[in-house]
């Protein structure tokens, strides 16, 4: 990261000191922002994303925030759960902080429903494929 990098998730924190438990790790290329163990935002490239949901996206949308993306192989890849946070809202800890919060809570909402690969026990209550499914896979 560099130094401009590290300033501004210094501000990023400075900002959002409200929050219980704020803290800062490494994620990927940037660094993600949790607050009591839930990663509710990153800063990635100089621009602060936060969580969304399918009721927050548009406010964010209306807000002229994107969603964050990279590049992989020929194309851009899209991640809709992360969201910008928009200059203005940066610069006003009130309403930076009242978004964070949303996003924690939507954080906690939402992080038991990734899909797990099935483990060797649940696997073996599994009822054997046919060998026409197992063909057709």
């Amino acid at each position: 990261m560099t130094a401009g990098g590290a300033q501004f998730v210094e501000f990023v924190k400075e900002q959002l000191v409200a929050l219980p438990k704020l803290a800062t790790a490494r994620f990927f290329g940037g660094v993600g922002i949790s607050s009591a163990g839930a990663q509710f935002g990153m800063v990635m490239g100089g621009t602060a994303y936060f969580v969304v949901n399918d009721e927050t996206r548009a406010r964010y949308e209306r807000m002229g925030s994107t969603c964050f993306s990279y590049t992989k192989g020929r194309g851009r890849v899209a991640v809709k759960r992360y969201y910008s946070v928009p200059a203005d809202v940066l610069e006003d800890t009130e309403r930076l902080t009242a978004l964070a919060r949303e996003s924690i809570q939507i954080a906690l909402a939402t992080r038991h429903e990734t899909r797990r690969r099935p483990t060797r026990a649940t696997a073996a209550k599994r009822p054997p494929r046919r060998k026409s499914q197992a063909k057709s896979r």
